[in-house]
């Protein structure tokens, strides 16, 4: 039973909430969404339930009437019900809720972002012709709130930006990557938002905004109960936290790539591919280094934002390097390190910078500076590993 008296239901194939009396709801399904006053249920359904192979399929032409087959499957009346659907297991579902004084707000947050999380402006994956094309990726955020205290369709919709702010507010929080771009995810493409409140409270509010006490409590229920959904479901906290590769992999440092390079220099230490794997896992769980990666990132997204010019971002990772530099210098003398007896292979962190002295810093794109401090990085990783630092 919810603090609004109304009776959840969670299996493994959905969750389902039937509404003890008057309920307004602000709903984005395709499925009787909109700001309703005459529904009876929502449900969230896994899509994946029951399946091998872990596939969304569309049971319908259109996505719409797919929610509708969905809706009768759990046994209820699609006329009178509106739902979301999502690839993440309805076990990990996070229900959290807090009351202040004459009013209460529950979320309830499923979430997986791995393979769809994605950043607004991003590319688009299709255009709509007449409501069929649907490509359904799995990696969706759906969220229901529901709120014991009487709002109008204002406060309703004003609570549906609180809502979205506060999920982009999560995602930045364990700075989840776009998969379609080198930005931060804000959210996915097929997230659904059902927010819900009770007529028949004693309590009517009219603000859910930030500075409403009802949208601090908005905000703060949404943003832990979706951190904690995408850590029950994809493991996201250490995702972000546990993983050098992870925290920068969406600028294009990759294992494939950094070996790339490696061989590049003649395999110095005769290093085969699982040698190499087994000394980058080491590098990768480093905490100092995932600090730098995580500055590093930040440094690439000034430049990207127009927040900082190229001159002050090279002086920034030059900076930024070059204590860290130190020990790998310490350890192979001088800074341009030999690797073997016949000294014909070499590798300076600092040569891609060098590079760039021949280059009026006005005269490339802040893209192009990207791509450069980019190759840096990597060419550090590449010393760190070499060294096993």
């Amino acid at each position: 039973m919810l603090p609004t008296g109304d009776r959840l239901t969670r299996e493994d194939k959905a969750i389902v909430v039937r509404f003890a009396g008057a309920r307004r709801l602000l709903s984005t399904s395709v499925l009787n969404g909109g700001c309703r006053t005459d529904l009876s249920c929502l449900f969230n359904y896994c899509e994946v339930y029951g399946k091998a192979d872990e596939r969304c399929t569309m049971r319908a032409a259109t996505y719409e009437e797919h929610l509708c087959l969905l809706a009768e499957e759990l046994g209820l009346d699609p006329l009178f019900t509106t739902g979301l659907s999502t690839a993440a297991k309805m076990k990990y579902a996070q229900i959290n809720s807090e009351s202040h004084k004459d009013f209460s707000v529950t979320v309830i947050a499923t979430g997986g972002i791995d393979v769809n999380g994605s950043r607004a402006g991003d590319p688009a994956l299709w255009h709509e012709h007449n409501g069929r094309s649907y490509p359904y990726e799995p990696g969706t955020i759906n969220i229901l709130v529901f709120i014991d205290a009487k709002l109008k369709e204002a406060a309703l919709t004003r609570a549906l930006v609180t809502v979205t702010e506060a999920k982009t507010a999560a995602l930045q929080e364990v700075l989840a990557p776009s998969c379609y771009s080198r930005g931060l995810a804000t959210g996915s493409g097929t997230d659904g938002t059902i927010i819900v409140s009770n007529l028949e409270a004693p309590v009517a509010l009219t603000d859910a905004g930030q500075h409403s006490k009802l949208g601090e409590y908005i905000g703060r229920v949404v943003k832990n109960t979706v951190k904690a959904g995408l850590t029950a479901e994809n493991g996201f906290i250490s995702y972000a936290c546990s993983s050098i590769l992870r925290r920068i992999g969406r600028f294009g440092i990759t294992e494939e790539g950094l070996w790339g390079k490696y061989c590049s220099l003649k395999n110095p230490f005769n290093l085969n591919r699982d040698d190499f794997r087994c000394r980058l896992m080491r590098l990768d769980k480093d905490s100092s280094l995932m600090a730098l990666a995580a500055v590093y990132a930040h440094i690439l997204d000034l430049l990207d934002w127009n927040l900082i010019d190229n001159r002050a971002a090279l002086r920034m990772v030059r900076d930024l390097l070059k204590g860290n530099t130190a020990g790998i210098i310490e350890k192979s003398k001088p800074a341009a390190v030999k690797f073997n007896s016949t000294g014909d292979c070499k590798i300076d962190p600092f040569q891609p910078l060098k590079d760039l002295k021949s280059i009026t810093i006005q005269d490339i794109s802040a893209p192009e500076m990207i791509e450069q401090l980019v190759a840096c990085f990597s060419w550090f990783l590449v010393a760190c590993l070499i060294y096993e630092l």
